[in-house]
């Protein structure tokens, strides 16, 4: 059986809907999937109305989740090299650095508070995300001098890959489908999913890596934000990661 991914229209003012979030996933199905150059799942249909967005997709929850570390950074570098300085012009509606930042800039003020207080964060993490209150719109601009603008997935979490029988990976999941330097998806997937003793496997997987220190703490908000979902007490394995990213700053 196929899946169905239905979408109600995103609430006004939400950041789904500042971002196009749902209507961009269909026209990425429509558009950029057949010539993508990386394992997607096939589309079937694909609609978006004012009712909200449906796409019918190939199944591959028989697939291994997530990826191994060298497997992810490896598909990423085939995506990110296939449309290096191409994919903003191909495709001008791909979602521009910036575009959110001060709803991402007030959530994330709003958020540290509580995060602050939680009893799972190590005395870095703690000190580096008091430093962000304020500065995420400026961390943000820092993304512009990471590299040259490419198409990057923008949530290549373990959630949104999977391992084929024959090692294959495929990206699941393109609502944040944006025109970026590829070094942010890099990044993210190192802060989402990566153990801190694999991070090696995967930069040396990419190759040559341009710009990750200009995009950590950027990936890092988002990092923070997720963490702040989990009860107090479950963060050990995202805390272990953040400061990995503290310490290669």
């Amino acid at each position: 059986m196929p899946h169905i991914k239905r979408r109600p229209p995103a609430t006004p003012g939400s950041i789904p809907a500042a971002l196009n979030m749902f209507e961009s996933e269909v026209r990425f199905y429509r558009e950029i999937a057949p010539v993508v150059g990386v394992r997607v799942p096939a589309c079937y249909e694909s609609e978006a109305s004012a009712e909200g967005t449906l796409l019918v997709l190939e199944d591959l929850s028989a697939w291994a989740p997530g990826a191994e570390p060298d497997a992810g950074a490896r598909a990423l570098r085939e995506l990110h090299d296939r449309w290096s300085g191409q994919a903003h012009v191909r495709w001008p509606w791909l979602r521009s650095l910036g575009a959110g930042e001060d709803l991402v800039a007030a959530l994330y003020d709003e958020t540290w508070p509580a995060l602050a207080e939680r009893q799972d964060l190590s005395a870095p993490v703690r000190d580096f995300g008091a430093r962000l209150v304020g500065r995420v719109a400026e961390v943000e601009r820092e993304v512009e001098r990471a590299g040259v603008l490419t198409m990057v997935h923008g949530d290549a979490a373990a959630q949104n890959l999977r391992t084929g029988p024959n090692g294959e990976v495929a990206f699941l999941d393109w609502e944040d489908v944006s025109a970026a330097p590829g070094v942010l998806d890099l990044a993210w997937f190192l802060v989402s999913s990566v153990q801190p003793d694999r991070w090696q496997e995967a930069l040396d997987a990419y190759g040559e890596v341009v710009g990750l220190k200009q995009v950590l703490p950027s990936v890092m908000v988002q990092g923070y934000l997720t963490l702040a979902d989990l009860p107090d007490g479950e963060g050990a394995d995202w805390n272990a990661r953040l400061q990995a990213a503290v310490e290669a700053l």
